[in-house]
């Protein structure tokens, strides 16, 4: 939290926390909300119950384009590009050599072009792999003057049904250009949280006005990074750079339903032989839900082992889960340990504490299906 705030980028939406009260922190090269007046609590809990409107426009945006744009980007990614109908979206890796994790990241087909919405952190690094994964077989091209906001929880349908009528009929992981609130966005059906919702893909002159509109309606209100992490722990959602990474697999973090049976058998991917080998084998640590007894949270980099105080893992997210009134946590385990309801201890400020290995998510997704 040392960054100097005159080096860091600042989103479409900067002088609007300002006004809202936010508290801003780096992160990801930028200044953003961590958190505004209503507290991290009462936002998380508002997304739950109505809808919180998150600026992530820090993440990045990019368009593919060419003829041979779907084996190009397949080449690179463990996901079904193929298969992926018009106005559909796809959740996937850039794996490399190794199977590690380089990013996750969306893909939808959007007609003539895929677009892609990557991590903040590793959007200048994942344009240039993109680049030069594909070059000769397509163009990639990252849209910089776009903002992006999402828009998340059980009232989300209703405030975009007011702004844009069509977006009710959306499905979840569904994708569609629309007109919201006389502005032409790119609307996704999707979100980081485990609710239903929307991501709004909006020109950056004209996020301000948009999320202004957003925030007129009485379900919604602003929500920070803060309940944002708290939100897709509950939700057992990765963050990456902490639940996956170059040193993890897709398989290793229980992403594997993301991968089809025909890339399975296929390969052609980066890393496809080391995921292979994983899938038919099993690999030998994997990610898992994890509750502690007590109310004692475990963080990142908390220390796991068996209840005879051998390590086994390392807890890679942790926290208070509001919506579960009790602390939750993620992380690798043995795969031997993996089980649910396998008793563990994390090892909290020097006192191992019992836990247990948990389902995810903690609490129940509520995506719209369409």
């Amino acid at each position: 939290m040392s960054e100097d705030p005159s080096t860091l980028a600042r989103t479409p939406l900067h002088a609007l926390h300002l006004e809202l009260g936010a508290k801003m922190v780096p992160f990801a090269g930028y200044q953003m909300p961590v958190q505004y007046p209503a507290g991290v609590l009462a936002e998380h809990n508002h997304t739950r119950c109505a809808a919180g409107l998150f600026d992530v426009s820090h993440m990045g945006q990019a368009v593919i384009t060419g003829a041979d744009r779907v084996a190009a980007v397949e080449a690179l990614v463990p996901g079904d590009i193929q298969a992926l109908q018009p106005g559909r979206i796809r959740y996937t890796q850039l794996t490399d050599q190794q199977g590690g994790i380089l990013d996750d990241l969306m893909v939808t087909n959007a007609g003539d072009h895929l677009f892609l919405v990557v991590n903040a952190a590793c959007k200048a690094a994942d344009i240039a792999h993109l680049k030069a994964g594909t070059a000769g077989r397509a163009e990639v091209a990252e849209l910089t003057d776009r903002a992006l906001l999402a828009l998340q929880g059980p009232a989300a349908e209703a405030v975009m049904s007011r702004l844009a009528p069509e977006a009710a009929g959306m499905g979840f992981m569904s994708f569609r250009p629309l007109v919201v609130a006389g502005i032409p966005c790119l609307v996704s059906r999707s979100g980081y949280t485990g609710e239903d919702g929307y991501e709004i893909s909006v020109p950056g002159g004209q996020a301000e006005v948009l999320a202004r509109r957003l925030l007129e309606e009485a379900e919604v209100r602003p929500v920070g990074l803060g309940a944002r992490d708290s939100l897709r722990l509950e939700a057992g959602l990765c963050l990456y750079g902490s639940d996956i990474d170059r040193g993890t697999t897709p398989v290793e973090a229980a992403l594997t339903w993301s991968i089809s049976k025909r890339r399975r058998a296929e390969g052609g991917f980066p890393g496809a032989a080391v995921i292979q080998r994983q899938l038919a084998e099993g690999p030998s640590r994997l990610r898992v839900g994890l509750k502690p007894v007590d109310k004692a949270p475990a963080r990142a980099h908390t220390p796991i082992t068996d209840t005879q105080g051998r390590p086994v893992g390392e807890v890679t997210s942790g926290g208070f889960g509001p919506s579960v009134n009790g602390p939750v946590a993620m992380g690798y385990v043995d795969a031997a340990l993996a089980r649910t309801g396998t008793p563990v201890m994390l090892v909290v400020r020097g006192t191992a504490r019992p836990a247990h290995v948990a389902d995810l998510p903690f609490v129940p997704h509520r995506y719209r299906k369409a």
